[in-house]
């Protein structure tokens, strides 16, 4: 196999997901139609080729070392209608249709509070 060229990983048409030394990359999702920033988390291939596979946004659990679709316990899928990688392929972009909270906490999105002055504020 040759060896990718950043000409082939940043303008070419192939996905080519740089990733880390853990063989994770990190994945932001959006809801499609308010466009608010939802969660971040982190997937590897096999995370990816699920993802691809049933339309279900699924991610690597850091914590449980395991694979894990969002909503597999709480219901609250996140239904992806597209992927979006950045220039280097080194994130992802998964914007999505969530049925529920995207929060475990039960928040809409995961970034529910502000930091000010120091201090964590709800939104």
């Amino acid at each position: 196999m040759t060896e990718k060229t950043d000409q082939d990983i940043e303008q070419g048409s192939a996905f080519l997901p740089k990733f880390d030394a853990a063989g994770l990359v990190t994945a932001i999702v959006t809801d499609a139609v308010s466009g608010a920033l939802l969660m971040v988390a982190h997937m590897n291939r096999e995370a990816i080729d699920a993802t691809l596979a049933t339309g279900d946004a699924t991610f690597w659990s850091r914590s449980r070392q395991q694979l894990w679709r969002k909503g597999e316990t709480s219901g609250h899928v996140l239904k992806v209608r597209e992927i979006r990688v950045d220039c280097d392929q080194d994130a992802l972009w998964l914007i999505a249709d969530p049925a529920g909270p995207a929060c475990h906490t039960g928040a809409q999105s995961c970034f529910y509070r502000r930091l000010e002055d120091g201090r964590l504020t709800r939104v």
